[in-house]
């Protein structure tokens, strides 16, 4: 369903102020569906084109008990393709749509300019709905428990994937070959002794040579490696080494492909939603509230935010260490200068007033993920300010 001409409106004026603060998000398509239906198109990853799997149908189940009871709700589902698709849900209030509107953008920014996500296709819509034709075409075929039970194992090693390889240049398959002196046609050569011509056949004798090389065979098989080095991409070596028919071999890739799609997302889960709480904020309390919804917004946002103990809420550690990154780099509380200084006071009233926060935030924005995030930029002073260690 069509967003009203009124969320049209609001969508537009978020838009312009994202961009008048320097985001640069991808062309978003937003449609309003109902509770179930984004339930359902959030139990199959986003990815409403999917194919079929008794998986996404309990994931389902789980959602629409977990709404039914109260206990979750889906405020939005963005999906990482050029344009981006976002659903809002026809049930939320005004304020609530103007939240997620802002919330998606901040995603869709980061989707176009984050290092991590740059090697994801950006026509995933597209190539779901080819697997999905592709498996069913196998499952009419071959039978739905044949291809159910097949796709089932895949699925129980989807993440054995070298989540860095897309990032490094393309590395040819390696070829195997025999190593010196296993290639029988030119075996005598490497295990003849000197010898005169004349003498050649007393020095060495056919069984000799036959038993050298048998040695020589022996050992080198006891160094062979298989592959030659180790291969993180679990399912790119099944692909190419395992003996399974080419409807499998097929399956394995669409996994395998599928994987590398959402793999960016489990690398920068914090960042992303971070960033995005960052600016829906900023945007909601700096342009596009009025009077009448602060209360109903800060109501919601706090359920968003609020952080369970012994857990870790993405939301809320993304936000508040962007938040410190601005702050930081606004005062100039870094560097050596900073780091060196013992003196608690005199830090606590650090303020070098560089105004370099908003540049910073950006740039962590493009290269960082969640484990560089984090290493960087997560202090002891941040982790005690937010009460993150446990004694």
């Amino acid at each position: 369903m069509d967003i009203t001409t009124k969320l049209r409106t609001i969508q537009d004026e978020i838009l312009e102020y994202a961009r008048k603060q320097g985001l640069d998000p991808f062309q978003t398509v937003f449609e309003i569906i109902y509770f179930d239906e984004v339930n359902e198109v959030a139990s199959y990853g986003g990815l409403p084109t999917r194919y079929p799997h008794w998986r996404y149908g309990m994931e389902y189940e789980s959602l629409q008990k977990g709404y039914t009871y109260g206990l979750q709700k889906i405020y939005e589902l963005v999906i990482n393709n050029d344009p981006c698709y976002a659903y809002l849900m026809k049930s939320n209030s005004l304020v609530d749509q103007k939240m997620v509107i802002a919330h998606v953008y901040g995603h869709s920014d980061f989707f176009k300019n984050n290092l991590w996500f740059s090697q994801t296709n950006r026509k995933m819509m597209d190539a779901m709905a080819n697997h999905a034709t592709r498996i069913r075409r196998y499952i009419e075929r071959f039978g739905e428990e044949t291809v159910e039970r097949f796709l089932d194992s895949a699925l129980s090693i989807e993440y054995l994937i070298d989540y860095h390889s897309v990032y490094s240049p393309n590395r040819k398959r390696k070829e195997y070959h025999f190593a010196d002196g296993e290639d029988p046609n030119h075996a005598e050569q490497y295990h003849r002794l000197k010898s005169k011509e004349y003498m050649d056949r007393f020095i060495n004798p056919p069984d000799y040579i036959k038993e050298q090389v048998k040695r020589a065979e022996e050992e080198a098989r006891k160094k062979r490696k298989f592959p030659e080095r180790p291969e993180r991409d679990i399912l790119h070596f099944l692909i190419e080494e395992s003996a399974i028919e080419n409807w499998q071999r097929d399956i394995l890739a669409i996994v395998r492909e599928e994987s590398y799609y959402f793999a960016p997302q489990a690398l920068t889960k914090i960042m992303n939603e971070g960033w995005a709480s960052f600016w829906h904020s900023r945007m909601m309390t700096g342009k596009c509230l009025n009077p009448s919804e602060i209360v109903d917004y800060a109501d919601h946002h706090s359920g968003t935010m609020g952080t369970r103990p012994g857990s870790i809420n993405p939301y809320k550690l993304g936000i508040e260490i962007f938040r410190d990154i601005e702050e930081r780099w606004n005062r100039g509380r870094f560097g050596p200068e900073y780091e060196e200084c013992d003196n608690s006071a005199k830090k606590a009233s650090w303020d070098m007033s560089l105004g370099q926060g908003f540049d910073k935030i950006f740039q962590v924005r493009k290269i960082y993920n969640d484990i560089t995030f984090i290493d960087d930029f997560m202090t002891k002073e941040f982790c005690e300010r937010h009460k993150l260690f446990v004694y």
